[in-house]
């Protein structure tokens, strides 16, 4: 027979994470302790600064019980004190542990929101854990008192910016040069009025996009191209608004673009354009997700917001013919401009795009855009709720129909297991489909974020 081991009273043993990284343990009485920090299986002690009438919020003091999934974090900048990096939050745990964990957010979502239960659980994908990051923004800010410039994120919960001079889940060269960009905007006649640099890599290019409040001398802008010069690879856009007014400061060299190579495609994009922040992850998400959808020679597949065509043009490498339908005019011209791109190289089934707006897609448009084979879905985090309602809704009332009819197979990648959660109810339970197969993708290691792709098929 096992005694359980006295431990000191004001010790707090820890149940679980949540979706925000926090540890989750309980009181005596049942209440519930937030604790940044700790991680589940452990016994801490926690400074509490935050009391609800159900719930605290805390730090961690000490971790007397150690998880054995707990590692050193590679980043000097991370942690729960003052001026600690934001950036990540998990770099304390295993990035298996943090993947694990995030199968059971998407899991726990399914179920507790929808009463959804995939028949399988698809493997995770997962890539490299450092130097994953190919998107970023990074704030700049002139820190008079410090005399000196800051350019990285922003402190844990804190609008000030942290100062962090190396990075690991961007690209090497991109945390090597955070030191020299410090220097080049304290350099410069602007250093006031530069709130912000994003970071966007392609295969050949690193474009930095530097937005600036008021127009540059002509000094600024010469340093702008002697920090180019000096840094192979490196191109400058200047952005005096929004993201739309981004231009490349200098023509020429390689073109901002990535690669799909299991299909012969490239995508040229710019730097303020949304893409994936994670390539690696990217291209093998993009293979999994057609080799699930399963697409024939014959079929007519439709893609749901379909962005700079990420999915689309894979798809008609393998499809009939596709159908490319996004919200924005802008993003539809993009689409249109890459087909035809990579048309050029390889030869691809024909494609059609159009604008709609998706967030409040009807039954009659549906029915309108014709019946396909199987549909791509890839939302924002606001997920697709008009696009399954009205497919429940066409299931629901077979008079709307007429000659359309539902897509055999539905892949649905998802950036928040809550919205897919919404979805899939709908999907399974007024739409007639069951849910074959679910997992989890790791786009971004170190933080909470859960990606994650999804089956449903036609029962």
């Amino acid at each position: 027979m096992t005694v359980d081991k006295q431990r000191p009273p004001g010790w707090l043993h820890v149940e679980s994470l949540d979706i925000d990284s926090q540890g989750v343990a309980r009181r005596a009485d049942g209440k519930v302790v937030f604790i940044d920090g700790a991680l589940p299986g452990e016994w801490v002690s926690a400074n509490v600064h935050r009391r609800k009438n159900n719930w605290e919020q805390a730090s961690l003091l000490e971790v007397h019980e150690e998880s054995s999934q707990r590692v050193r974090p590679r980043c000097p900048h991370f942690g729960w004190h003052e001026g600690a990096c934001g950036g990540c939050r998990m770099q304390h745990l295993h990035v298996a542990a943090q993947v694990a964990i995030k199968q059971r957010v998407l899991e726990d979502n399914l179920w507790h929101l929808a009463k959804v239960k995939p028949d399988m659980l698809l493997r995770p994908i997962e890539g490299p854990a450092w130097g994953y990051r190919w998107r970023a923004r990074f704030s700049v800010r002139h820190v008079r008192k410090k005399g000196t410039v800051l350019v990285g994120f922003h402190e844990r919960k804190s609008r000030y910016v942290a100062d962090i001079r190396e990075c690991h889940v961007v690209p090497p060269h991109v945390s090597a040069l955070l030191m020299p960009l410090r220097e080049l905007i304290g350099s410069m006649d602007a250093i006031e009025t530069c709130p912000q640099i994003e970071l966007a890599c392609g295969d050949e290019v690193t474009a930095l996009v530097l937005r600036h409040l008021q127009p540059l001398s002509a000094g600024d802008v010469e340093k702008l191209r002697s920090f180019a010069g000096a840094h192979p690879g490196v191109q400058w856009w200047l952005q005096p608004k929004g993201p739309d007014t981004a231009t490349l400061l200098d023509e020429g060299g390689p073109q901002l673009a990535y690669s799909l190579p299991e299909f012969g495609i490239a995508m040229p994009f710019r730097p303020t354009d949304f893409t994936q922040v994670n390539p690696h992850i990217n291209r093998v998400l993009v293979d999994r997700a057609v080799r699930l959808l399963q697409p024939r020679r014959e079929d007519r597949v439709i893609d749901w917001f379909c962005g700079l065509g990420n999915f689309t043009l894979p798809l008609a490498t393998r499809a009939g013919s596709v159908f490319g339908i996004e919200g924005s005019e802008a993003l539809v011209a993009r689409s249109r401009e890459n087909y035809e791109f990579n048309r050029r190289t390889q030869p691809l089934a024909p494609v059609t795009f159009a604008t709609r707006n998706l967030f409040e897609m009807t039954t009659q448009q549906l029915v309108d855009d014709g019946p396909a084979d199987r549909w791509l879905v890839d939302p924002p985090r606001d997920g697709a709720f008009a696009l399954a309602k009205a497919i429940a809704d066409l299931r629901q009332n077979p008079a709307l129909r007429g000659g359309w009819r539902p897509p055999g197979r539905i892949v649905y990648v998802s950036c928040n297991p809550a919205t897919l959660a919404r979805d899939a109810g709908l999907f399974v339970h007024q739409a007639g489909y069951a849910c074959t197969a679910a997992g989890v993708v790791n786009m971004f290691p170190h933080t909470a974020h859960v990606e994650s792709i999804a089956v449903f098929d036609l029962a």
